[in-house]
């Protein structure tokens, strides 16, 4: 029996030996993501590179407009797809239906986290391999080794963390092979956190070549950069499927970053009906709440409240880059809504301190290749001087 493939001891019961029982083998040796929980508000929150200034004036009228009798009721979805397919139309400038995607090319998820999480559940299995690069969003690991499999991280080139084509390329075995080929490659582009970009047209191919693969693209940061993979997939017009040349490809979208739902958990999959339906399958009916719903659509209708936050953070970009150039600091800026720096004194040190002015950023020591520096996540002009007031003096640079 199955059972026998495990130590006695793994099956003590609380009430034997004051033991829990023990999960999968996958599991015991899991070390979970570490993410932030406590202590953030009423903060400067420069550390996990989300909205520095919270959502549009009309998603909290939303909110708050829930009748309360409402929350007794489970979520319903009607026309939140329908909003997510006249956004992303809207954003690759295609007419209002000129373009073939449907409501079943989303996948709506408890965040993007929850829709890496079904993707690691629905597609990988023990000794099947992971592609990606190095470091990149640190989640990735774990989802993989929850499911058992082989983890190939490939380091973006130095000195400029240039994304490593020929090398990813070459990992994906022949073109047009599925014997050998990766399970999944998953790009986050832009990255986080080098800010490493790469062109859509090279993710094409990236997924052309590899049929036998599942593609995932994560583009949490795209707004700040304008490198999605969507707007020439939707440019086909409407009687053309936009996937229909990429049915392995999956691109991952969030209100988090750009329109401040972080706290609300709203993601979405745009990919081949039939693979949004084959990752949809391991959620649970009701895993996006009622709030979030409604907070999406109003988010969705008032594009401009988005836009106007996008243009600040890259002014406010523009700006702080001057600044470290001027005082000599070493940094690395590419893109997405953050940049790494290299204190003089130790990035720990500097992070403590930061914590002390009332400065939330995250060291990046550990992490391969950029060990020792600190990524700084881009507010609003006024915030990020308020960053380099107080970087200036803790890292001794005044």
């Amino acid at each position: 029996m199955a059972l026998d493939r495990f130590p006695a001891q793994a099956h003590v019961t609380a009430s034997a030996g004051g033991s829990a029982p023990r999960a999968r083998p996958e599991v015991e040796s899991l070390v979970a993501y570490s993410a932030p929980l406590e202590g953030r508000r009423g903060l400067l929150r420069l550390d996990f590179n989300e909205n520095t200034v919270g959502p549009s004036p009309m998603v909290v009228e939303a909110i708050r407009a829930i009748p309360a009798d409402h929350y007794a009721i489970y979520p319903e979805y009607d026309g939140l797809r329908e909003a997510v397919v006249g956004s992303l139309g809207a954003e690759a400038g295609v007419s209002p239906g000129g373009s073939a995607l449907t409501p079943a090319h989303i996948g709506l998820f408890n965040g993007v986290d929850g829709a890496i999480h079904a993707i690691f559940h629905a597609f990988g299995a023990p000794g099947d391999r992971l592609l990606t690069t190095s470091p990149t969003f640190g989640y990735y690991t774990p989802c993989a080794r929850m499911q058992g499999m082989a983890i190939e991280a490939i380091p973006y080139r130095l000195p400029d963390f240039d994304f490593p084509f020929e090398e990813i390329r070459a990992a994906l075995g022949p073109p047009g092979s599925a014997t050998g080929a990766p399970r999944l490659l998953l790009i986050c582009n832009p990255n986080n956190p080098t800010g490493t970009r790469l062109a859509p047209q090279r993710i094409l191919e990236l997924a052309a070549a590899a049929p036998g693969t599942l593609v995932v693209v994560d583009e949490l940061y795209e707004a700040f950069t304008g490198d999605s993979v969507l707007p020439p997939l939707l440019a086909g017009g409407a009687n053309a499927d936009p996937f229909a040349a990429a049915p392995n490809l999956l691109v991952l979208r969030s209100l988090a970053k750009t329109a401040g739902l972080a706290g609300l958990r709203i993601g979405f999959a745009i990919g081949a009906p039939a693979l949004v339906e084959r990752v949809s399958r391991v959620c649970g009916p009701y895993d996006i709440n009622s709030f979030a719903v409604t907070a999406a659509q109003a988010a969705l209708a008032d594009q401009a409240y988005v836009d106007a936050y996008v243009a600040e953070v890259l002014r406010a970009r523009d700006w702080l880059l001057m600044q470290l150039r001027q005082a000599g600091v070493r940094h690395h800026a590419a893109g997405g809504n953050y940049l790494l720096l290299w204190p003089r004194r130790p990035a720990a040190d500097v992070e403590a301190d930061l914590r002390q002015a009332g400065i939330l950023v995250r060291s990046m020591a550990g992490k391969p290749l950029i060990d020792g520096s600190l990524r700084v996540s881009l507010g609003s002009t006024e915030q990020m001087g308020r960053f380099w007031q107080a970087y200036r003096r803790v890292d001794g640079l005044t």
